[in-house]
């Protein structure tokens, strides 16, 4: 019987005692010598959102703390690119590398090419599919939040707090990518059992503000009738609010938004009433994406998910988050 995502969640922590097992049982993986000081890689998959500057930011400041040195690269939101980008980092012998997946399926052959080399892999943010690659034999773990529950989460408090709006339009991540397809999971589930919501369409805007104003321009003008607006990024909510804006309607009143990531400006929206609410997505990988590779060089195997926390934002704590949000 497959082990789900759900049954392999860890609540937090990177240390001997969380319970690994001995690094015999995934003979397959690729060994990592223990060293004072690593040359690692980090494939980034785009730079053009605070969501991905802030994740950056967290690897390379982790990285120099500890005197790594990391091997940067940036997409530039292709997966043709960042799977060069990882096989480049191959040749170049990287210890290990650090990879957030622009999509679940186009970076598995970059996955099994560094198997194939002996250097370990550790996915963060996004996983790739599991019918093409497993964690814990194909690569090492990996570490994120629990994008069904963001989507739960969202549904939940859009149940308890939307009044007499029934009607929604949700604005998808990019296509084929694990956020955007378990976002999706977790927050239509939970409206199913809510028959009086209504989704009335669902259209990708690529994780993109520009894209999420479009996308939601071109669904308000089909659907005229709509009171709600999810979508799977802050960035996405803050170009279809500005969508919004543009027609003359006041979000928060007219339509009401509900969105994840928890990015400041979209803090900043809950406090002057235009965002209900946002399930944050930690961007702080640097800590955690370490101390793993730290603990699987010591001979540890890390369990195949460890979770990222995150916390929720609406009115009731929106002015207080802004001292923290990225």
């Amino acid at each position: 019987m497959e082990l789900t995502r759900r049954k392999l969640l860890i609540a937090a922590g990177i240390t001997a005692a969380a319970g690994w097992l001995p690094s015999q049982a995934f003979a397959s993986l690729p060994k990592l010598a223990k060293k004072d000081k690593y040359r690692v890689g980090f494939a980034q998959s785009e730079s053009n959102n605070p969501w991905r500057i802030a994740q950056t930011k967290s690897m390379r400041d982790e990285a120099a703390r500890l005197g790594h040195q990391l091997v940067y690269t940036d997409a530039a939101s292709s997966a043709a690119k960042q799977a060069a980008d990882v096989n480049s980092m191959i040749a170049q012998r990287v210890d290990l590398i650090f990879l957030t997946p622009r999509e679940d399926k186009p970076l598995v052959p970059a996955v099994l090419n560094a198997k194939k080399a002996g250097i370990p892999v550790i996915l963060l943010d996004r996983d790739v599919d599991h019918a093409l690659a497993k964690p814990g034999e194909d690569y090492v773990t990996f570490i994120g939040s629990d994008f069904v529950d963001e989507g739960r989460r969202v549904a939940q408090w859009l149940v308890a707090n939307a009044g007499k709006r029934t009607t929604i339009l949700e604005i998808e991540g990019t296509t084929g990518s694990t956020p955007a397809n378990d976002r999706k999971k977790g927050f239509d589930e939970f409206i199913k059992q809510h028959p009086q919501f209504k989704i009335v369409a669902s259209q990708s805007g690529d994780f993109s503000r520009d894209k999420g104003r479009q996308t939601a321009q071109t669904l308000l003008q089909a659907h005229p009738e709509a009171d709600i607006i999810y979508t799977h990024t802050d960035e996405m909510t803050l170009g279809a609010i500005a969508a919004l804006e543009a027609s003359g309607r006041k979000p928060g009143k007219d339509v009401l938004f509900v969105s994840i990531d928890g990015e400041k400006q979209a803090v900043q929206a809950i406090v002057d009433g235009k965002l209900g609410c946002s399930c944050e997505c930690s961007p702080m990988f640097g800590p955690k994406a370490f101390a793993a590779l730290s603990a699987y060089a010591a001979g540890g195997t890390l369990p195949p998910f460890i979770k990222n926390e995150d916390r929720f934002y609406d009115a009731s704590n929106a002015k207080e988050a802004l001292a923290w949000a990225y």
